[in-house]
């Protein structure tokens, strides 16, 4: 009784993991939403997008770096000093492996620096350069 449970339980974790997304299936998926092919991906403007300046709510300038840092393998913080793992996968693993998770991410955060939801491109060429940094 115990063997098959433990069989079925190992049936779903492993489907679980080999489901999971990668920064690569992401960047497929948000070229596909642009009707281009990956290639068309630009990893020095998704660095751009990450470190331009913005006018901020409070009237100060902001960016994704405010938070997270001019490098993204390190830690961050958020206005109210909680961390915030690195965003660089090859800093955190973790990072970019659910498209759920990441959409909800990239509207809160382009609504916070941008005032506005970022596009298809903007996210593609987001993870295509954090995607490339060793």
């Amino acid at each position: 009784m115990i063997k098959p449970f433990a069989l079925a339980m190992l049936a779903l974790v492993s489907t679980g993991v080999a489901a999971a997304d990668t920064p690569t299936t992401l960047m497929a998926h948000f070229a596909q939403k642009t009707g281009s092919p990956v290639s068309a991906l630009s990893a020095a403007r998704g660095e751009t997008l990450y470190r331009s300046e913005h006018p901020g709510r409070a009237g100060t300038s902001v960016s994704c770096a405010s938070c997270h840092t001019a490098n993204p393998k390190h830690p961050g913080r958020t206005r109210v000093n909680k961390r915030i793992e690195p965003l660089a996968p090859a800093a955190n693993p973790e990072r970019f492996t659910d498209v759920a998770k990441v959409e909800k991410w990239f509207r809160r955060n382009c609504m916070d620096v941008l005032q506005r939801e970022c596009n298809a491109q903007e996210k593609g060429d987001f993870v295509a350069w954090l995607s490339q940094i060793k």
